[in-house]
């Protein structure tokens, strides 16, 4: 007889590791720029640091898989071009109220140019995803193949963009993230000023 749903210890690992999952998003989302500490999170959840590493593989492998999260929750590259815009804003009206994770983001993202590091095929992966996403988005937009070299080239500039007004934003909070954002966009598809 077999059973398709997760049954003793490996069904109390799986919703172990994501009670710890959702307690790390939690904790970075609620968190400044400071980030928490794996303590803080292992404390939250009633495990030590060691026990809650044990359901990840190491601390790295932790805070990836709270970056995915953050990405599913997101939702961006799913975007069509009338509503990429209004994604954009929910995205990074968010990401204000979110700076630890916006944090989070920025310094594995730096890590993850190390090829070793347990960053690397995510941020390799998600770019070409978001890459592909974006080329689309542009292409609706203006009537163009996706994967011309100029949808290629302004996809890159896009990404660039954010991942750059993020770390603009964490040194200035007056930063305007989506107003800059929107203007890009809107020159990149030939509608500046609309």
């Amino acid at each position: 007889m077999s059973n398709n749903a997760a049954r003793g210890p490996y069904a109390k690992g799986v919703a172990k590791r994501q009670k710890i999952l959702h307690v790390a998003l939690e904790a970075y989302g609620e968190s400044d720029s400071r980030v928490p500490s794996l303590k803080q999170i292992a404390d939250r959840v009633g495990l030590s640091e060691k026990g809650l590493t044990h359901y990840f593989g190491s601390r790295d492998e932790l805070l990836v898989a709270v970056l995915a999260a953050r990405d599913e929750a997101d939702a961006i590259a799913g975007s069509a071009p009338e509503d990429f815009l209004e994604t954009a804003s929910r995205v990074l009206t968010h990401n204000t109220k979110t700076p630890g994770l916006v944090r989070l983001f920025v310094d594995m993202g730096a890590a993850a140019v190390d090829p070793d590091h347990a960053a690397h095929a995510f941020f390799v992966e998600r770019t070409a995803r978001m890459q592909a996403a974006l080329q689309r988005v542009l292409a609706e937009a203006t009537g163009t193949e996706p994967t011309s070299e100029e949808n290629a080239w302004k996809a890159s500039v896009l990404l660039a963009a954010v991942d750059g007004l993020q770390v603009r934003w964490l040194l200035d909070r007056n930063i305007d993230m989506l107003d800059q954002l929107q203007n890009l966009y809107r020159t990149l598809v030939g509608t500046a000023g609309s």
